[in-house]
């Protein structure tokens, strides 16, 4: 599409978590920070939040790549809304375990517990990632917590590592989870960005993608940009995309506000601009009628007699 016009290698602002395209922004390093510590510290149980867009996936995504290069095993399940024994077999085949579908919980409990002392064996440590934590079961995560009791006298042989939204927040308040809530002793929630940050997030992925011309979002279309997406990261890249489309569809070698408005206009769960001409002239027409009702009621009590 716009690729060869603006000189990019491909398009900078998908929606897909690409960690080639990760931005360093204090909040997001924070969190990855804390992971890092917390699992080198030994942890059960650490969480991170957000709000849906902020970038909790991506930092997911990178954090695995940086166990890998630490010869950590990983365990990863991204649709966590599955019954106690449907969350076993998940995590028994992340762990290369393939049991029947006639092994029942207790027995794939018992597999799962000797594959991880097998790997603290090879002294090797185990991470389990659970995306979108909110959506588990409660009678799941408790299965959950069963998993993380296994240990030696020195160090836990499973880590698990919770990302959700807010109302993850919300689902380890109840009662029936309180034990886990209680192994939770590193946590960290990510924010949206700030408005400079988002102008150099925008920045950061355009020079990755291989851009390197004169800036193609002026401050002014940023700033129309921050206040439409909110700082959310992934509405930033779907008006950023579009508003490139438009300017590109218009042989503009430039994002101007115009196209930025466009973008904005199209775009789902965003704040749509203040429109004070509507405003201006909804609010004569309404003086107008309310001069009009004041006469009308003078004229009906004798007033013009």
């Amino acid at each position: 599409m716009y690729e060869r016009f603006y000189g990019i290698k491909e398009a900078p602002f998908g929606l897909t978590p690409n960690t080639g395209y990760y931005f360093a922004y204090p909040d997001h390093q924070e969190a990855l920070n804390v992971l890092l510590v917390a699992l080198r510290m030994g942890e059960g149980f650490i969480k991170i939040t957000g709000e849906v867009g902020t970038g909790k996936t991506l930092v997911c995504r990178r954090l695995l790549n940086s166990l890998a290069r630490n010869n950590i095993v990983t365990a990863y399940v991204p649709n966590p809304a599955l019954a106690p024994l449907e969350l076993q077999h998940a995590i028994a085949d992340e762990l290369c375990i393939h049991p029947s579908p006639k092994h029942g919980y207790q027995s794939i409990q018992r597999l799962i517990s000797e594959r991880l002392i097998k790997y603290k064996a090879q002294g090797k440590r185990v991470v389990l990632l659970v995306d979108e934590a909110q959506t588990i079961p409660l009678e799941s995560l408790e299965a959950l917590r069963l998993l993380t009791n296994l240990e030696t006298e020195k160090s836990k042989l499973l880590q698990v590592v919770l990302f959700g939204q807010p109302e993850l927040n919300r689902h380890l308040d109840q009662r029936s989870v309180r034990q886990i809530k209680q192994r939770i002793t590193f946590s960290h929630h990510i924010h949206p960005m700030t408005r400079e940050g988002a102008g150099a997030y925008l920045h950061h992925r355009l020079a990755v993608a291989g851009y390197r011309g004169d800036p193609l979002f002026s401050d002014r279309v940023i700033a129309k940009l921050y206040r439409a997406s909110r700082g959310i990261p992934r509405l930033i890249n779907i008006l950023a995309h579009k508003a490139l489309l438009a300017a590109y569809g218009q042989g503009s070698e430039r994002v101007t506000a115009k196209h930025m408005l466009s973008a904005i206009g199209d775009t789902e769960d965003v704040t749509q601009p203040f429109d004070w001409r509507k405003w201006f002239w909804f609010g004569c027409a309404g003086l107008g009628l309310s001069t009009a009702a004041g006469a009308s009621a003078y004229l009906f009590l004798g007033g013009g007699l």
